[in-house]
Parts: structure tokens; C-alpha cells; sequence
């Protein structure tokens, strides 16, 4: 399989700064001890394949400074870094793959994957299949239940023809991101391939559908 980079989008856990709706039912700090947590979690399981040589990760952070980043990612044991910057989240994700071109290009790395920290269910084998799917797709998509995707995997192909193709048109924070996506490449030859769908933690009821 074509070795990825794995591009984590993950917010500081700062108290009041994170997961402002689950916050109101579980307060403050609790929620930023689950973002904490689920932070750590998805690491855990990045980790697991970058012994393995089949990916490399670079963590793309919000709500803290340079510095601070500098020693968040040392705790997580992360050495590679990046600030997601301004904008949208379709910007924040489109600016990690231009900051990330040099690195992929020097380390013959072809593919990109995005994840964000809301999942308690992911698991190895999660990035093991999105791998595997981007051998024989373009695109690939992670189902989340609020209307959006909590993985999306992008082949080089994707990258160097139409790089804004997943990232326009896009209504973020709505129900619609992931039909908008769809939507997007309809009418282009790319093949794309969904894979099951997972709960994105965001409120109570979340947490609560889990069980």
C-alpha cells in the first residue's frame, strides 16, 4: 500500500475553549476532559500504524500559540506540527495539504487523510481500510451522523487535478457537508467509496447513542 500522511485536526482542551455543547450538559470541565481524552485516543491508534511504517503524522492545531503547540505536541509524542491558521474548516484543511506538499514530495508520500479528534470508536483498522480503498479511489468519506464525515482521504490524483473540489460549496456546521461534498465531484471521473458511519461527539445525546 502507498504510504499516507495522516493530518489529525485537534483543538487545545482548554477549559470553556472546547465542545461549548456538550459543555452546557456536562459543564466546562468535563467536556474538556473528554476532548482531552478522545484527543489521546486518536493518537493512540495513529500511532499504531506509524510503527508500522504505513503512514506518517502531522497534527494540525487550534487554540494555542506557536510555543504552546510546540509543547502540546511533545506530550503527545508528536513531532511533526502545524497551526490550522484562519478560515473555514474546508480552508484550515485545504492550507494543511499546501504547508504539507514539501514534506509528501521529499518522503515519496502520495496520499493525504484527515481526521478530527471526536471518536471514541476508531480504531486501527478504521485507517488500515481507508489505506487500502485509496489504492482503487480518489476519494474516500467517513460518514458522521450529524450530516458531515469524521475521515475523508484524499489520493494524489485528487490533490494535483481539482485540490478545491472537496473543499468549495461546502455549508461546514451544517447537515449538508458530506451531500455537499458528494455533490461536488458528481460530475467529475474521480470514484469515490464511503465507509461505515460513526457518531461525532459533540453533545450529550451523542455520547448517550453510543450505548
Amino acid at each position: 500500500m502507498d504510504k499516507a500522511l495522516l493530518i489529525i485536526m485537534a483543538k487545545w482542551h482548554g477549559f470553556g475553549r472546547c465542545k461549548t455543547r456538550l459543555s452546557k450538559d456536562i459543564g466546562k470541565g468535563n467536556s474538556a476532559k473528554v476532548q482531552s481524552v478522545m484527543t489521546k485516543h486518536t493518537i493512540s491508534v495513529a500511532k499504531s500504524l506509524q510503527k508500522s511504517k504505513l503512514i506518517d503524522i502531522s497534527i494540525a492545531i487550534s487554540g494555542l500559540g506557536m510555543k504552546n503547540c510546540i509543547r502540546w505536541s511533545r506530550e503527545l509524542g508528536i513531532k511533526k506540527f502545524n497551526l490550522q491558521g484562519k478560515g473555514c474548516l474546508g480552508e484550515k484543511m485545504k492550507r494543511q495539504i499546501v504547508i504539507n506538499k514539501k514534506f509528501c514530495t521529499q518522503n515519496k508520500i502520495k496520499n493525504i487523510i484527515f481526521i478530527g479528534t471526536d471518536l471514541p470508536d476508531l480504531c486501527h483498522q478504521d485507517l488500515l481500510e481507508t489505506l487500502k480503498e485509496l489504492q482503487q479511489h480518489d476519494l474516500i468519506l467517513g460518514p458522521s451522523n450529524d450530516g458531515g464525515y469524521w475521515l475523508i482521504g484524499l489520493s494524489e490524483k485528487t490533490m494535483s487535478t481539482n485540490l478545491n473540489l472537496p473543499f468549495i460549496n461546502i455549508k461546514w456546521g451544517t447537515k449538508n457537508v458530506l451531500q455537499n461534498t458528494i455533490d461536488n465531484f458528481a460530475s467529475s471521473k474521480f470514484k469515490y467509496k464511503f465507509l461505515d458511519e460513526k457518531i461525532d461527539i459533540d453533545t450529550i445525546v451523542d455520547i448517550e447513542n453510543r450505548n
